[in-house]
């Protein structure tokens, strides 16, 4: 949109040769950012940084899952009102409780006035997926990750525990996690980078899925930059 601005601006001033290298710049720019080759370039870094632990660390007390999002409606289950990062992450999180039967699965995510928070949501599938009532801890109020960070030093403590999380997501969570005093141990999922697996030619063109991409990894890099500057 900047660009575009820029480039009616040059045009109204009657520098019509920096409005058409404006303007073909920005078209550049979005063409590249809708391209799996560069949502995928831009995703590896931060999906790489963590993997998934090869063997549990038992025994643990808590697996935590963070927010997403989470729109019910009556006419749909709530595996299609989970947002998708959000369905992955509490699949995942089910999946690693499961194996550590004394650990407590904490679900977190809270949303605005009128909306649904995803801990709610999440508390519903992992109860039809087979984890007892008596095994949620439903955090419902944090509305973004640093509360979350917050909201688990309360309950956590100094105690480890396994975060469940996106993987181009995971390293700011991690670095939120360890600023409040917490002791995280990593369990990234719903991993983005080369997915679907695309060769050749696939890999340049423009798509929305492509596009997806490039945002969630540019959203990703601004928060680490805000941590790393002190103002997030």
């Amino acid at each position: 949109m900047f660009a575009v601005a820029a480039s009616a601006a040059l045009l109204m001033r009657g520098r019509r040769r920096a409005a058409i290298f404006s303007a073909m710049a920005a078209a550049g720019i979005v063409y590249a950012s809708s391209t799996n080759f560069v949502g995928d370039a831009l995703l590896q870094p931060l999906e790489n940084e963590f993997h998934t632990p090869g063997k549990l660390p038992a025994p643990m007390d808590f697996v935590v899952v963070l927010g997403s999002g989470y729109s019910p409606r009556d006419d749909v289950p709530v595996t299609g009102s989970l947002a998708d990062d959000g369905l992955a992450r509490i699949v995942e999180g089910v999946r690693i409780t499961r194996q550590l039967p004394a650990a407590r699965l904490i679900v977190s995510g809270g949303a605005a006035d009128g909306q649904s928070p995803s801990a709610v949501g999440y508390a519903i599938l992992a109860q039809e997926l087979g984890i007892e009532r008596k095994q949620l801890e439903i955090l419902d109020s944090p509305l973004d990750t640093h509360q979350e960070a917050q909201a688990l030093s309360m309950l956590v403590g100094p105690r480890s525990f396994i975060l469940v999380t996106s993987a181009y997501h995971m390293p700011r969570a991690m670095r939120l996690m360890h600023l409040a005093g917490l002791h995280p141990i990593a369990a990234p999922t719903g991993q983005l980078a080369d997915m679907p697996p695309l060769r050749g030619w696939g890999k340049f063109m423009p798509t929305s899925g492509g596009l997806r991409k490039t945002e969630r990894a540019i959203h990703e890099y601004l928060g680490l930059a805000a941590l790393h500057w002190g103002i997030a």
